[in-house]
């Protein structure tokens, strides 16, 4: 059945051809591979942004410095190897992450895990454009309303190019990020002593948060996004130009951009800083009060955040693209519309907790996905509707998730939650014969 057929949607068959097919459907044929370059420009453009960079303000208020650094470097690591070996996995079939949650959860039950996952990066995407205008708006005092729309607009043009777009938009604001976040942290830190910086003990001489909670913070900036990195990997040529472009955004840029935002908060030790306000990079440049800095940072920050929601958008128009048997470029501009609503309306600001906590649904999805096809059934096909035994294993990592999120909240609720569901559905994998053929016949 050719995509025509599908949904009807000639016009786009045409712009495929000029702006290039994204394979929604099917897995991507080695003749339309990207170079390492193209892959890993794509991941890094991802994670180097102003946000990474709030948080890793957010993590040194909360740790102190050094605690905070620890968190910073095992929480990457952790990220390295749980995206890069589901990458490793898009690379060698081709396919994105609905045709890969299709094999594991059915060729009906992948559209919960993919749906999930597409909704929440497009709750992010909202978000994202909504901090744009926001912070545009209140910085230069121009109307928030219309700088977020213009933003939303920028962004889904870029979705819409495809991955060909993600790679154009980073390779703009991985330089720029990079020069303007060293400068950043080097100004800053010229103003103590590099010891004071490593001293720094959290806001007001105090830690508040827990070695657990910030593992569970850095890893749960990208866990969603993370977990989808078929949508990206599956273009690389080899598992050795995935593993370099993972291995670009975790631990490289997300690290890179955190300690920006540390270093920062370290060496200025402002009293009660809100770095989702002014005490942030942007806002640094800007209290310089230098005209060319200003306007620079004005065209950093669209560029860099960008960068970020067009990668969510992307991710979000592919899983809903294949759930929905359309076009992805369809997808984006219909996605895109509803996120910059979101983001206009100034409501995103609400959905923050409510996609964290939905957040605690993912990790078991990538722990199952990866039990699945690395131990017990490498090289398997779409051939069920429903596998029931995922699911269980999803429910169970959710519960534990829930559990240690709200009764043990110093533990990582992450790391937790993925560790349950692949355990639980490695148990379930393992029951004997007869009883798994008929958990599968509930199906």
């Amino acid at each position: 059945m050719t995509k025509t057929a599908i949904d009807g949607a000639e016009t786009l068959d045409g712009v495929d051809h000029i702006l290039g097919e994204e394979y929604e459907h099917e897995p991507v044929p080695m003749s339309a591979r990207r170079s390492t370059f193209s892959v890993a420009a794509v991941w890094m453009g991802f994670p180097m942004i102003i946000t990474g960079a709030m948080t890793g303000s957010l993590m040194v208020l909360g740790m102190g410095f050094k605690s905070a650094l620890w968190a910073m470097l095992i929480g990457n690591v952790i990220m390295f190897a749980y995206v890069g070996a589901l990458g490793l996995l898009g690379t060698r079939r081709g396919m994105n992450f609905a045709l890969l949650a299709s094999i594991v959860f059915g060729k009906k039950g992948y559209a919960l895990a993919s749906g999930l996952l597409s909704t929440l990066l497009l709750g992010w995407y909202a978000v994202q454009t909504g901090i744009t205008g926001s912070l545009i708006g209140t910085t230069y005092n121009l109307n928030i309303v219309v700088m977020t729309i213009v933003a939303g607009l920028l962004y889904v043009a870029i979705t819409f190019v495809g991955v060909r777009g993600l790679h154009l938009i980073g390779l703009i604001s991985v330089p720029l990020f990079v020069v303007l976040a060293g400068w950043v942290a080097l100004d800053s830190a010229s103003t103590t002593t590099w010891t004071a910086i490593f001293a720094y003990p959290g806001n007001n001489g105090h830690a508040t948060m827990s070695m657990g909670i910030g593992l569970t913070v850095v890893i749960a900036l990208y866990i969603d996004a993370g977990t989808v990195t078929a949508d990206f990997n599956r273009w690389a040529k080899d598992a050795r130009g995935s593993i370099i472009a993972t291995f670009s955004a975790f631990p490289f840029a997300n690290l890179l951009a955190m300690l920006v935002g540390g270093i920062m908060t370290a060496a200025l030790a402002v009293p009660n800083a809100d770095p989702f306000r002014a005490d942030n990079m942007f806002g640094y440049m800007n209290g310089k009060q230098v005209a060319w800095l200003s306007v620079l940072a004005f065209l950093f920050l669209y560029c860099n955040l960008g960068s970020v929601c067009a990668h969510c958008l992307y991710n979000a128009a592919t899983g809903w693209s294949r759930i929905l048997r359309t076009h992805m470029r369809l997808m984006a501009v219909a996605l895109g519309a509803i996120g910059i609503a979101i983001a206009a309306g100034n409501i995103w600001a609400f959905f923050i907790q409510w996609l964290s906590l939905l957040g605690i649904l993912v990790p078991p999805i990538g722990a199952i996905i990866l039990v699945d096809q690395y131990v017990f059934r490498k090289g398997a096909e779409i051939n069920q509707d429903w596998r029931p035994s995922a699911f269980i294993a999803w429910g169970a990592g959710s519960l534990v998730a829930g559990v240690v999120e709200f009764y043990a909240p110093y533990l990582s609720t992450a790391i937790s939650a993925a560790l349950a569901g692949g355990i639980a559905y490695a148990v379930v994998s393992m029951l004997p014969s007869p009883s798994r053929t008929q958990l599968e016949g509930l199906r």
